[in-house]
């Protein structure tokens, strides 16, 4: 629950900031900032609170502990207001907007002043703090949201007022009920900041819940689009058996074809009716129906992983539920925090992914790559010489890389964890019996070509030589440790 803009103003015009003059600038959180003011020898602790549903500005007695690391706004205000007198601070009309006119005095001309506006937003949904010069070109702001133009070198609208809302929020919006009586009697500054002290442990849960929710639904959105678009594509493999037909019927009726024509009229066998196949004029019947053959291969490939990706992609959507439930039933905002910290850690926070697919194996990492760019990208910047290399012979295919692990040999169950993988995610994904050569990375050299079509091509030397036959339970237990390294 925050400020509303009648309490507000009683918390202003009880502050009575008018000539005081920050003297510290204290930023124990990324959401809150804390003035040290003080006027005729009586100083105030000032807190300025933006995060969702305990947005608030007002007086404080508790000791603000220092944040460890300096943090940006914080370093940026004190280099410039620190030292400032406030000539004015005024909520703009009841937009819960607050205006605060700083002066410092112009080291060059001590006749002259700079004068700043700093603004204090108590949106509960967009609170920020803003610093302007006395133009309102921003200067910095607590929170970068370029949407909302709330970045540096932007000219800073402030709300307009509406005199008609200005009169029903008077009415609307009431003064909180408090305790006036003691000795010496309860400010609402006091009172505000005892209830947010007694409450922070719901109001915390209830805004880390919202965050949950936010980051849940973005996150389910992008998967189910993404899901959506692989079943999109399972449908247009469905069709492969036609592209064979069209190859069959090209043949049986090659004596049709005429000289320079693009297509071929002709009555399907298996229907019994009349149908225009697309043909080549350059080319010979034989190859335009060799073409139909070779895309139907590539379908019949495709659409078998195209279902694996689907089942990781559904069994990714689960875990997604999975987690917010988790988040959901947790009643302490601690853990909560803790939880969503590790799902929705900032970018620069995160661990680097690398391209391909990992598994964790008994303490053993296997990489897997699907394409020529993704072997390419890893070979090059994920892999070191002492590495095991894997790679189906004479089938293009992905290439697979184990860790290595000091002082230890890899075992023969992890070298077949990877050789199935490595045939999965090759053209000999079909064959029953599969030979592939592995070698250590060092012994890789990168084959001397410019072509895109040869990309990530290396000679292996030193290289042993392994067959096997693949293993389907093996790789749906390999899934399944995929899914939970997710």
């Amino acid at each position: 629950m925050s400020l509303n803009c009648n309490e507000i103003n009683l918390i202003l015009k009880e502050l009575d900031l008018t000539d005081n003059y920050i003297q510290d600038i204290i930023q124990p959180s990324y959401d809150v900032i804390v003035f040290h003011v003080y006027k005729k020898g009586t100083p105030k602790t000032i807190l300025i609170c933006t995060a969702q549903n305990s947005v608030r500005i007002n007086e404080t007695k508790r000791k603000i502990t220092k944040n460890n690391k300096p943090l940006r706004f914080m370093e940026f205000l004190k280099s410039h207001i620190k030292g400032c007198r406030i000539g004015s601070c005024e909520q703009i009309g009841l937009e819960r907007v607050i205006k605060m006119i700083l002066y410092r005095q112009n080291p060059d001309n001590l006749e002259d002043n700079i004068i700043f506006n700093l603004y204090i937003k108590l949106w509960n949904n967009a609170a920020n703090i803003i610093l302007c010069d006395k133009n309102d070109l921003i200067l910095e702001t607590m929170f970068r949201r370029p949407e909302q133009y709330e970045i540096k070198d932007e000219t800073f609208i402030p709300p307009a007022q509406n005199p008609e809302k200005n009169k029903d929020s008077l009415t609307k919006f009431p003064i909180r009920e408090y305790n006036t009586e003691g000795c010496p009697p309860c400010s609402f500054n006091l009172f505000i900041d005892s209830w947010y002290s007694e409450h922070a442990q719901t109001l915390s849960r209830e805004a880390l819940l919202l965050r949950a929710e936010k980051w849940f639904f973005s996150s389910y959105s992008k998967r189910k689009n993404a899901l959506n678009k692989l079943l999109d594509k399972q449908k247009s493999f469905e069709n492969a058996i036609q592209l064979k037909n069209q190859g069959d019927l090209i043949l049986s009726y090659a004596h049709l074809i005429k000289k320079d024509s693009n297509t071929l009229t002709c009555t399907d066998f298996n229907t019994g009716k009349e149908v225009n196949i697309i043909i080549n004029p350059n080319l010979s019947p034989q190859e335009n129906a060799s073409l139909y053959y070779n895309n139907y291969k590539k379908a019949l490939s495709g659409a078998e992983e195209i279902k694996h990706d689907i089942e990781l992609s559904k069994n990714s959507l689960e875990k997604l539920k999975k987690q917010y439930e988790e988040i959901k039933n947790e009643p302490n905002p601690v853990k909560i925090e803790q939880l969503l910290r590790y799902t929705t850690k900032p970018k620069q926070q995160q661990k680097k992914i690398h391209p391909g697919l990992d598994y964790i194996i008994d303490g053993w990492t296997v990489y897997v790559g699907r394409d020529a760019n993704e072997n390419d990208d890893l070979l090059r910047h994920y892999v070191r010489g002492e590495d095991l290399w894997l790679h189906v012979r004479d089938y293009p295919g992905g290439y697979v890389f184990i860790k290595s692990r000091k002082g230890k040999t890899v075992p023969l169950d992890i070298l077949l964890d990877a050789a199935n993988l490595a045939v999965y995610y090759s053209k000999a994904r079909t064959n029953t019996k599969v030979d592939l050569y592995y070698t250590h990375v060092k012994y890789l050299r990168r084959a001397k070509t410019s072509s895109k079509t040869h990309k990530g091509l290396v000679l292996p030397t030193q290289e042993k030589n392994l067959c096997i036959t693949p293993d389907k339970q093996r790789l749906k237990r390999l899934d399944s440790i995929h899914q939970e390294n997710i």
